[in-house]
């Protein structure tokens, strides 16, 4: 196994209340359970020694010849891993049967199927957990050769084979060798569940591939609900599987990743722990999913936002924070795990966000936009929750705050914290009059409008000819590649085209997109970065709409190819074309999402005939955006 694979090098399977990381070795080097949001059992990716794995592999020596390849079957989130060797052709298959249930459970399974379709192969496991990122030791008792119990704090952890697949103890670990032929298959199933629960009923092979074939129907079951038919249909339905998976069913609230930790810069100290939901990040998420035409997740949602407005009190009296734990819990405090050395000694290791008590005022936005997304605007409850939102904001919005990218480098005037909160009182304008509600409109606009006069006079740079990170400072960025979308302007305004052409100087670089220059504007932390996915995606939708059709289309194929080999994204992409951060990022695969479909919208007008050269106004989800070459006041 090599000490750190690429981050890249990794598929992704789930339970939707739970996630881990397979590498293209066959290594589980990531898993937490019972939730994406609780201690590891398998952390090697965050140190290859201390950090715990489970590998299934085909057993043989260095340099003799073996090709490995990965892939997910078709439309699902079933993960296999094929070994193609002198002596024969070998695969593991790796999944969790999702439990798409309001309950959550404490017993999460995961199973590992390994066959040999042509010749003869000899395999190995190697089950080595540590709980507790890697802090606390475990005892082992081993019942019989097909029935292991690794014992951890709080937390059992049950390894059982089928027929074929003898364990044995090393130390408090578990070892196998065996070797299967062609047509012959064998199979270990990982059980986590509370201290002190019942042994799981010993997994017969018949009783595995069942499970296989229940995990396979879901997700095809699931995706059909998908609207979308265009041309990057697989990129699309991966995306959507990666966002549903990265919900936790018992309360519809997305995490942000799967992971924490792994680096912005290898060796540098941007490792954050983002296994949380995001207001922004999920909010963003569910309306990609009603966009492709699931609904539910976005009910779910609405519900979950709904009862952290109301619960308010928790969180020092602001209607949200900007992040919670998966079940609507506040509190995150952020600790260092100086133990872990870190992926390729990338430290701290950190666990929790501070970031969860910074002020980012964009949130509002975001939330009011979730809450009357899909054409209707809820229960009562869910009125009643965005009115208090806004009534909160109007008196609050006019000041200083951290901003979307979470920096600590002290608050500032952001102007993308001040367009959203714009968003936010145009669509609770919106919905009070579209749905007839009791609102205070009349305080809304005004402060929609006095939201809107100061972005225009202040987030505006005369010398730049672009709208400018914060209004201190003449820097760009990318965040403000969402201000067309969001209706805050036409894409074909000429002071948001001139905006366009200066982050293309001075922030794209070969189709990728960096967030901001933090040496011109300094963020607290040292180092460097890579470009950020989402930006670039964003990127290509604001060409798209702007009419710069041929050049969205190229920056869009060019952006495909730094998806991993089972059309995955992290967080960031590096110097090297490397995927680095978080990983997969639900950030990323939603702005591609959002992209490959406002591509597809303009690409139809397009060969219908339809002028896209700026004659057209794109959809704005029910927002009036101005005519042509209007001047800036005209979108009040």
């Amino acid at each position: 196994m090599n000490d750190y694979p690429p981050i890249a090098a990794h598929g992704m399977i789930g339970d939707l209340q739970t996630a881990a990381l397979v590498s293209s070795g066959g290594v589980v080097d990531w898993w937490c359970t019972p939730r994406f949001d609780s201690p590891s059992v398998f952390a090697s990716l965050l140190d290859a020694q201390r950090g715990g794995h489970c590998r299934l592999a085909v057993d043989l020596p260095a340099g003799d010849g073996m090709t490995v390849r990965q892939l997910y079957l078709s439309d699902t989130a079933v993960l296999v891993t094929r070994f193609m060797a002198p002596g024969g052709v070998g695969e593991v298959a790796d999944f969790m049967v999702p439990i798409d249930s309001p309950a959550p459970t404490g017993r999460h399974r995961l199973v590992r199927l390994a066959r040999v379709v042509r010749g003869s192969l000899p395999f190995a496991l190697d089950c080595r957990p540590r709980f507790d990122y890697g802090r606390t030791a475990h005892t082992l008792t081993l019942a019989d050769e097909h029935c292991a119990l690794f014992r951890g704090p709080g937390t059992d952890l049950f390894l059982q084979s089928t027929t074929g697949l003898p364990l044995r103890a090393e130390g408090d670990d578990v070892t196998a060798r065996f070797t299967l032929r062609a047509g012959q298959a064998a199979a270990v199933v990982l059980t986590g569940a509370e201290s002190g629960a019942p042994v799981p009923p010993r997994p017969s092979l018949e009783e595995v591939v069942d499970d296989l074939e229940a995990c396979r129907s879901f997700w095809l079951s699931w995706l059909r609900s998908s609207t979308y038919h265009g041309r990057w249909q697989d990129m699309v339905n991966r995306s959507a599987i990666t966002l549903k998976l990265l919900t936790y069913a018992p309360t519809g609230a997305p995490v942000a990743a799967a992971t924490m930790g792994l680096p912005e810069q290898i060796g540098g100290e941007r490792n954050w722990d983002y296994r949380y939901t995001w207001i922004r990040d999920a909010a963003l998420s569910v309306r990609t999913l009603i966009d492709l035409g699931f609904r539910n997740e976005a009910h779910a949602f609405r519900r979950w936002l709904r009862d952290r407005i109301e619960a308010r009190g928790d969180t020092g009296g602001d209607p949200l924070q900007i992040m919670y734990r998966v079940d609507g819990d506040p509190h995150l405090t952020e600790e260092s795990l100086p133990h872990l050395e870190g992926y390729a000694r990338s430290h701290p290791v950190r666990a929790g966000n501070a970031a969860a008590g910074q002020l980012q005022l964009d949130i509002y936005g975001e939330a009011s936009d979730a809450l009357v997304v899909g054409g209707d605007i809820g229960a009562i409850r869910g009125w009643k929750a965005l009115t208090d939102v806004l009534d909160w904001l109007a008196d609050h919005w006019d000041q200083p705050d951290e901003g979307i990218w979470e920096t600590r480098g002290g608050r500032q005037d952001f102007t993308y914290s001040r367009l959203m909160t714009w968003v936010a009182f145009d669509r609770g304008i919106k919905a009070a009059t579209d749905f007839s509600r009791p609102a205070d409109t009349a305080r809304w606009t005004g402060a929609r409008d006095a939201v809107f006069r100061q972005i225009t006079e202040h987030g505006w740079h005369e010398k730049r000819k672009a709208f400018v990170q914060h209004y201190a400072a003449d820097v760009l960025d990318a965040s403000l590649l969402l201000m067309p979308k969001v209706g805050f302007l036409s894409p074909y305004d000429p002071d948001w085209l001139s905006t366009l052409d200066a982050m293309e100087e001075e922030l794209v670089s070969d189709s990728l997109v960096y967030r901001y220059d933090p040496a011109a504007s300094p963020d607290g932390l040292r180092g460097s970065e890579g470009t950020f996915n989402l930006c670039s995606f964003f990127y290509v939708e604001a060409l798209a709409r702007s009419g710069r059709l041929n050049q969205a289309r190229y920056a869009f194929d060019k952006m495909l190819t730094y998806a991993n080999h089972v059309g995955l994204f992290a967080e960031e992409i590096g110097p090297s074309g490397e995927q680095l951060g978080n990983f997969p990022q639900a950030f990323t695969h939603l702005a591609l999402v959002t992209a490959a479909m406002a591509l597809d919208e303009e690409l139809a007008r397009a060969d219908s005939g339809q002028r896209t050269d700026g004659h057209h106004r794109p959809a704005t989800h029910g927002v009036t955006v101005p005519a042509e070459g209007a001047p800036r006041e005209a979108t009040t």
